[in-house]
């Protein structure tokens, strides 16, 4: 997926991303440190299962612990 940088504001990034341009608020932090207005990038995403099933363990846990300190 493509995105252009269309702004900054602080320490945020205003990117529009895909054919469409829809506009996404971006923390600057995570994008390279010479990139400016009107440069594009590539964003690639992908689903972590591993971490997915990880975190649902850790609330289903928490969960279970909260049931049985109501007793």
């Amino acid at each position: 997926m493509q995105a252009v940088i269309d702004r900054f504001e602080e320490n945020k990034a205003v990117l529009l991303v895909g054919e469409a341009e829809i506009p996404v608020v971006f923390p600057r932090r995570y994008l390279p440190e010479n990139i400016g207005e009107g440069d594009y990038i590539k964003l690639e995403i992908f689903y972590d299962e591993v971490a997915t099933q990880k975190a649902n363990a850790e609330a289903k846990a928490l969960q279970q612990l909260a049931v049985e300190q109501n007793k």
